[in-house]
């Protein structure tokens, strides 16, 4: 019997992604985050109350008051959702922002690949 140590299993990883955009109106935000869920291009939306945007736009600094979408999804969905929220965003230039999710419950990522798989 050998007592040499093993090295850990390296835990599965699943591409998921949070994306995130804004919009000028809590009926706009639930808008963008149900018609992603209903097309299954994610798993999870949640709308954040207003917050303060200030920015560049046509060479004037601008201010205004935002609502914020944070999109669940898996990394084989991004392209999808993209294209879903640039069509159905009416903003000229919409934040569509994607960041890798590093870590988290396994059960978790697996519901969301679930949700997000293909049809």
């Amino acid at each position: 019997m050998s007592l040499a140590p093993t090295a850990p299993t390296a835990p599965t990883v699943l591409a998921a992604l949070t994306v995130l955009t804004t919009t000028d109106s809590a009926e706009k935000a639930e808008a963008l985050a149900r018609g992603a869920v209903e097309a299954r291009l994610a798993a999870c939306a949640q709308i954040s109350a207003p917050v303060t945007s200030v920015y560049h736009w046509q060479n004037a600094i601008e201010t205004a008051e935002e609502w914020q979408v944070l999109f669940k999804t898996s990394q084989a969905r991004y392209a999808e959702l993209e294209a879903h929220l640039v069509a159905a965003h009416d903003y000229d230039t919409p934040e569509i922002i994607a960041t890798p999710v590093v870590r988290g419950s396994a059960a978790y990522l697996a519901w969301i690949d679930a949700e997000t798989a293909a049809p």
